[in-house]
């Protein structure tokens, strides 16, 4: 009975990139698009700069430095996918700042781009995905916002089950 009044647990996400808000589903790639990688949303960057959208641990860093996952101490796993296509650039533009393992907070910065350089040959649209949605209720999206900011700006309250 008391576990009617047991409070929710969720975790907000920030984003990780001063820019445009963009749906899902605009983005330009049927993979992210149709949410085969999870559900989110995605940014259009306006600056070269990734910061954490939350406080977690860094569990994946691509070679290439194009995307990296993040997951936090509630389990949830967060994937950052920095423009379309650009594991092609074989991380020519791309610098680490955090490595496997590492901790990291809200506004930590992740990863620096050359943003003329991705744009030249790739869409800068940047998902930022809940990949393991098996632990997700539900996600609240905020969808009233055209600009965020890195660190300062929530973009999603994900519900845990």
């Amino acid at each position: 009975m008391f576990g009617l009044f047991k409070k929710k647990k969720y975790v907000d996400v920030y984003s990780p990139m001063d820019g445009k808000l963009v749906k899902i589903e605009e983005v330009p790639d049927p993979v992210f698009a149709e949410k085969m990688v999870g559900d989110g949303i995605a940014i259009e960057p306006m600056k070269g700069e990734v910061l954490s959208p939350v406080e977690g641990t860094i569990i994946q860093l691509f070679p290439t430095k194009h995307a990296l996952g993040i997951k936090t101490k509630e389990g949830l796993e967060i994937l950052i996918h920095i423009g379309m296509d650009t594991v092609e650039m074989k991380g020519d533009g791309f610098e680490s700042f955090v490595s496997e393992g590492d901790r990291v907070k809200i506004g930590d910065k992740l990863i620096a781009f050359d943003i003329e350089k991705v744009k030249e040959k790739h869409p800068l649209t940047s998902p930022v995905i809940i990949t393991n949605g098996d632990i997700v209720d539900k996600i609240e999206k905020v969808e009233d916002l055209k600009e965020v900011k890195a660190g300062e700006s929530r973009v999603m309250r994900v519900y845990l089950k």
